[in-house]
């Protein structure tokens, strides 16, 4: 059986970053481009968590975690609310002709 080590934690934390960043680039629906979003953050959680195993079983990985998951959660709830009144007043969450709302 093959020890997991650091070097796996950091290919699977750099595939979700991959995955996050190209939802990204390709998503038009809002919905879609924020669970992207909390791909990119949940592979950082992975960093800070792995890193800090590996590295002395310091707490300072799981306490920036934690804060990471409290950003992830306060960004959710802002962004739900903005994309709930964008639907209501263009009846659609396409991000690409939500431009008039800067007027």
């Amino acid at each position: 059986m093959i020890p997991i080590t650091l070097n796996h934690f950091l290919i699977l934390s750099a595939i979700l970053f991959a995955l996050g960043i190209f939802g990204i680039a390709t998503r038009k629906n809002a919905i879609m481009i924020l669970m992207s979003i909390e791909l990119i953050l949940n592979s950082a959680n992975i960093n800070f968590v792995a890193f800090s195993k590996f590295n002395g079983f310091n707490i300072d990985g799981q306490v920036a975690a934690l804060f990471v998951i409290i950003l992830a959660a306060a960004e959710v709830a802002i962004a739900l609310a903005i994309i709930l009144n964008i639907y209501q007043n263009y009846k659609h969450i396409d991000v690409d002709e939500i431009k008039n709302l800067k007027e």
